[in-house]
């Protein structure tokens, strides 16, 4: 059975007079066994580990114990390398067939690994770039392990050097401890389209990784993108995919032709569903007009051939009727929702942490509130280790003076994790 992917689109599609903004939720499910013309697809999956000083003692230990674990679970038609990085980068093994004797070589060269030097992300990057590079086609897929903050002096080289990586493979990022900074592993995930996360404890490290290596290798379909039409005149505000976390996408935009852009998905594996908001201003028609706003289609590659699978049409239809235009359909609604409790939630710890506790009590209340609306247990739960709540329904919360820093890290890397809309 080959996957096959369906398409809806939610939205009040009703326009007052003169309005220009059409909100959509469109929601792409994955379903089946694998596209029949790109069953057998290679995967590449490499794993770059900080080796810098910090990493000294039971974080290195556990690190090198994970990536053994790793190494002995890849399953043999995939491929893998391994990346140190302090203040130079090495290649601890080069990309290499997952075969036994692969492996048992590889698990050698893991355990000689030490901890000495700086943190110069950059140069791991590039370093892992180089392998990626070996095979451009299928899927390809890193995870990056630090521990400690990356040196200023590496921000432009950083930013470079995500610009080349961008598209050429996905990158999961784990902080281990609490010593490194969220927001620069965000950088690399966000443009790399993996995720960010906080692994609280060295002896956790192990776990971790064997779940971001069992979903890259449930990925069956690489090289895919939305594609979105717009007619002419019209202009995208903004493309987000809204869930299972909040990415947004719209500086992602690449031009096919005019009015027609793509944003890139990332790979795709079997039974996985997405949702995408799209923003789209159009010029206002008249009372009775109806317009298609925007048709939205999810494109994959393969050997330079594209396939469309799936497609879902964007309508605008002008209306007097202030009943029909001023109805908020519930699906825009929730996903708007859990935009403003990510925001609310940023907003809350950057003010806490510049000692504005009275702005940092209105916007984690909000975000208690919000959570509580949208029944978003998992972020309910994280806040509460941040403030203590009297009323999640009002969001009358105070704010909690002494908080552990991992649990702070874990609410700010999640924030960004939304739930579904609840079943009506």
């Amino acid at each position: 059975m080959s996957t096959q992917f369906k398409a809806e689109v939610f939205q009040n599609q009703f326009l007052a007079q003169n309005a220009k903004e059409v909100h959509a939720i469109m929601t792409v499910a994955a379903f089946g066994d694998g596209v029949s013309s790109n069953q057998g697809v290679s995967k590449l999956f490499g794993v770059i580990c900080d080796t810098s000083g910090s990493m000294g003692g039971e974080k290195i230990r556990a690190a090198k114990a994970a990536m053994i674990r790793i190494v002995e679970l890849l399953p043999e038609d995939a491929s893998f390398f391994i990346v140190t990085g302090a203040s130079i980068a090495s290649l601890i093994f080069p990309v290499s067939q997952a075969t036994p004797d692969n492996k048992h070589r590889a698990i050698g060269e893991i355990k000689k690994i030490g901890a000495s030097g700086g943190t110069v992300i950059s140069r791991w990057l590039a370093e892992a770039r180089k392998q990626f590079d070996k095979m451009p086609n299928g899927l390809r897929q890193a995870l990056l392990l630090t521990d400690g903050q990356n040196d200023d002096s590496d921000e432009i080289a950083l930013e470079n050097v995500l610009s080349t990586c961008e598209e050429m493979f996905q990158c999961d990022c784990r902080g281990v401890g609490t010593d490194w900074r969220v927001k620069q592993l965000q950088q690399i995930s966000g443009k790399l389209l993996g995720t960010t996360d906080i692994i609280a404890k060295p002896e956790m490290i192990e776990a971790d990784f064997q779940t971001i290596l069992a979903t890259a290798m449930n990925k069956n379909i690489s090289d895919v993108s939305l594609r979105l039409w717009t007619p002419s005149g019209a202009q995208v505000l903004y493309c987000k995919q809204v869930s299972p976390d909040i990415v947004d996408l719209t500086t992602r935009a690449k031009l096919v032709k005019p009015q027609v852009n793509d944003y890139p998905t990332g790979a795709w594996g079997k039974s996985e569903s997405r949702d995408y908001h799209f923003c789209i201003q159009v010029n206002p028609g008249n009372v009775g007009d109806e317009m298609l706003a925007g048709r939205a289609s999810l494109m994959y590659t393969v050997d330079g051939v594209e396939t469309k699978v799936a497609e879902a049409r964007i309508i605008a239809v002008w209306t007097d009727d202030d009943a029909k235009s001023t109805k908020i359909d519930r699906t825009v609604a929730h996903y708007t929702g859990q935009a403003e409790l990510a925001d609310s939630i940023q907003q809350g710890l950057e003010a806490r942490d510049r000692g504005d506790y009275e702005v940092a009590t209105a916007k984690l209340g909000k975000a208690v509130k919000l959570a509580h609306e949208s029944g978003n247990e998992a972020t309910a739960k994280l806040l509460k280790k941040v403030v203590d709540i009297e009323d999640a329904a009002t969001g009358t919360v105070k704010i909690k003076r002494q908080v552990a820093k991992e649990d702070s890290m874990a609410l700010e890397t999640r924030s960004t994790k939304t739930t579904r809309i609840p079943k009506s």
